[in-house]
């Protein structure tokens, strides 16, 4: 855990919040990824809660981290706290960043298409790239300008000549189709924002021929599309052993594995418990996972190696979990 400053409060948007985080010690912050996030440690709520947010700024650009907190109408108290009870000078607590969305390593082209607030982790990948002067293009789609973050940014250097802004009231909506246009090898697709507006690319990408292994996503909510994983409450039961004891536990229909651990004592590092932040990831020895989550790559799921217990289960009898 890592104690940090609130040094600076932003309104950046009607309802989005920019914070700016400084070490509360003088140590240098961890380093990251572009498209990493970090955990947070929201004070003020009645019970333990943390939350993701994405680091906005590449790395090295400052030595702080920036984060932008989006007030959400249904908020379970992470954005609603951070909102109301957070101003500059508290300090509060994160966690290392991790980065689930990084860019991929043999792009030639980079395209970047935000929705709302998923634009902060492409803000990240934008300002990296156009460090290294790796070819890019950010898309960033909004209801209207008030609606819209950091819109003084992206008419700036590094994004000028780079970065487009498409606002609902003004353009419509936009074609996704045109904006991505055919697949060109060497290229990778990088989306983050709404559900809906997810599934509009994702599926725009498909129709126009994209292998699936360039089109990068991060879910900040659980998706709501149909081909979502079944309900884990319809499936039967299945056991997981821990290799660190050889306890063996019974994980029954409507029980997910990070719940019965912790019933017994032992803890996960949970956090949304949707299969949406990665932060249980857990290494399988042996089994085959049921992978129900949203954030591991297609490579990882097809490795059997790794899982999301707080929304995974088994297709075999047993899984042994490096736990």
């Amino acid at each position: 855990m890592i104690e940090v400053i609130v040094s600076q409060v932003v309104d950046v948007a009607s309802d989005i919040r920019a914070l700016t985080l400084e070490s509360a010690d003088g140590t240098p912050l961890p380093a990251y990824e572009p498209g990493a996030h970090i955990d947070v440690h929201v004070p003020g709520t009645s019970s333990p809660t943390i939350r993701q947010y994405s680091l906005c700024r590449a790395p090295g650009a400052a030595p702080a981290y920036e984060i932008a907190v989006q007030r959400a109408p249904d908020s379970r108290g992470g954005s609603v706290a951070l909102h109301d009870n957070v101003r500059a000078g508290d300090r509060i607590a994160i966690e290392a960043p991790r980065c689930m969305f990084p860019i991929a390593a043999d792009a030639r082209r980079h395209l970047l298409v935000g929705g709302g607030i998923g634009v902060t982790p492409l803000l990240s990948m934008a300002e990296a790239l156009a460090a290294r002067g790796a070819p890019f293009a950010l898309h960033y789609c909004a209801r209207n300008a008030a609606a819209a973050a950091f819109v003084d940014r992206l008419e700036e250097a590094p994004f000028e000549g780079h970065a487009q802004l498409h606002l609902d009231d003004r353009d419509g909506r936009p074609d996704i189709a045109a904006l991505l246009g055919p697949f060109e090898a060497g290229t990778h697709v990088y989306v983050c924002g709404p559900d809906g507006f997810m599934r509009a690319v994702i599926d725009a990408a498909e129709a126009a021929g994209w292998p699936a292994e360039h089109v990068h996503r991060e879910y900040f909510t659980v998706p709501t599309d149909t081909s979502a994983p079944e309900a884990a409450d319809a499936d039967g039961s299945f056991e997981v052993e821990l290799s660190s004891s050889g306890k063996v536990y019974v994980i029954p229909p409507g029980a997910s594995i990070a719940e019965v651990l912790e019933a017994d004592g032992v803890m996960l590092p949970l956090s949304c418990e949707a299969g949406v932040c990665g932060s249980c990831m857990t290494k399988v020895l042996a089994g085959i996972p049921d992978h129900r989550d949203y954030v591991l790559t297609p490579a990882e799921r097809d490795s059997g190696t790794v899982m999301c217990p707080c929304v995974s289960r088994a297709l075999s009898k047993r899984l042994v979990l490096d736990v």
